[in-house]
């Protein structure tokens, strides 16, 4: 079987469509995977933040608790020593 030259021109076409879509898929899908990373990224950094921000918030609260409750010791303290003084 030969071909002429406008069957090979053809063929040569054909093979090329093919081969830029094949690769045209292939971009395709490894866009999408690269996309999708960076989405999972930034979600597990969002969900980072987020608990850093409830953490900080926590301290926060625990440290005005303790605040408060060293100042009622503080008042406690004094109030003890007043009435030390005045015992003796």
């Amino acid at each position: 079987m030969t071909l002429s030259w406008p069957e090979v021109i053809f063929y040569l076409g054909v093979l090329l469509l093919v081969t830029f879509l094949i690769s045209t898929v292939v971009v395709g899908t490894f866009d999408a995977r690269k996309s999708r990373h960076q989405a999972d990224q930034a979600e597990e950094l969002r969900r980072l933040v987020q608990r850093y921000e409830q953490l900080a918030e926590k301290t926060m609260d625990a440290q005005q608790r303790t605040a408060a409750d060293l100042a009622e010791l503080r008042s406690r303290a004094a109030s003890i020593e007043q009435i030390l003084r005045t015992v003796e």
